[in-house]
């Protein structure tokens, strides 16, 4: 895309939060003269959209309210972000958001520009969750995600410089095959050729990626699925906490409020025992909370005494 639509593209997307700008704060953001930023505005206009301009101390430029808009214009790292969040929403059970995600998604793709439909749509096709999926929050460059799904979709072998949790660096040659969102971290499930065997690499962890040209043929997974790979893997060398729970309320409703990050089994009188595992207390003890029901805590013993902390400083707070 040449710099002047890819200019274009910005400035339409900081324009549809439809707050109003000031001309300093769009040049800045855009990286452009005033006057640069005008001829950018009268483009927009000429395309159809109504940019209104309001002069003095507190103008700014901003969308007209209630115009008639042409369609929404996305740029590549808000496609991406939609994909990733539309993904977790169609693999939820029993929130009543998997369908409509799955039919937003499928809107979504179908409508978006040649180049950024491949990419996004190979992000989805290459990206596996499990139960344990909240919408991923790591700092991962949703570039880097695209790119790495693409690769796996080609089935083309993949070098990338890789810093395991101890700060070890290493340089990996690796047949890969999956994306899985699990926790709040992204994966890539990858055969690695230098230890010949299936390994998983945080994203978040790899850098200076680069493709080698090389075809490969699939190798079969030992597991069920990547997203299964990935769970058991990060199970067997998780230093975390399991946290079990009883709740006062029926399975039905706590699969629906909290299911998809816990494993839920219903208990006789209406009640339901959670198992989850984190890293930190922090996670159960929100997720307890979106219960919104009585509960009580059967392990570990360190969440009762984080949790009695946190009703402290609540109680005091009010």
């Amino acid at each position: 895309m040449a710099d002047t639509s890819a200019r274009t593209l910005r400035l339409l997307s900081l324009l549809q939060t439809h707050r109003s700008w000031s001309g300093t704060e769009l040049a800045e953001r855009l990286r452009v003269s005033a006057r640069t930023l005008r001829r950018d505005i009268d483009r927009l206009r000429e395309l159809g959209y109504p940019v209104d301009a309001r002069p003095g101390v507190d103008g700014g430029y901003q969308l007209a309210a209630g115009a008639a808009m042409p369609p929404l214009v996305l740029d590549d790292d808000e496609a991406v972000a939609i994909t990733v969040c539309l993904q977790a929403g169609s693999q939820g059970a029993g929130d009543g958001l998997a369908e409509p995600s799955v039919r937003a998604l499928g809107k979504l793709v179908t409508v978006l520009p040649t180049r950024l439909r491949r990419r996004v749509d190979a992000l989805r096709a290459m990206t596996e969750s499990t139960a344990w999926t909240a919408v991923p929050l790591s700092d991962v460059d949703p570039a880097v995600l695209t790119d790495l799904a693409l690769t796996c979709r080609r089935e083309e072998r993949l070098t990338f410089t890789y810093t395991a949790a101890d700060g070890r660096v290493s340089t990996r040659e690796v047949e890969p095959h999956r994306l899985v969102s699990l926790g709040r971290r992204w994966y890539l499930v990858a055969y690695d050729l230098t230890r010949h065997d299936w390994r998983t690499f945080r994203v978040d962890r790899l850098s200076a990626s680069t493709t080698t040209g090389t075809r490969f043929r699939p190798r079969p997974l030992p597991a069920p699925d990547a997203a299964t790979f990935v769970q058991n893997a990060i199970g067997a060398r998780r230093s975390g906490y399991t946290v079990t729970a009883e709740i006062a309320a029926p399975a039905t409703d706590i699969h629906t409020r909290i299911g998809r990050w816990c494993t839920v089994t219903a208990l006789p009188a209406d009640r339901t025992r959670i198992e989850m595992t984190a890293d930190n207390l922090d996670w159960p003890i929100l997720l307890l909370g979106r219960a919104e029901a009585e509960f009580q805590i059967l392990s570990p013993p360190e969440l009762v005494t984080q949790l009695r902390e946190w009703g402290t400083r609540f109680a005091r707070a009010t």
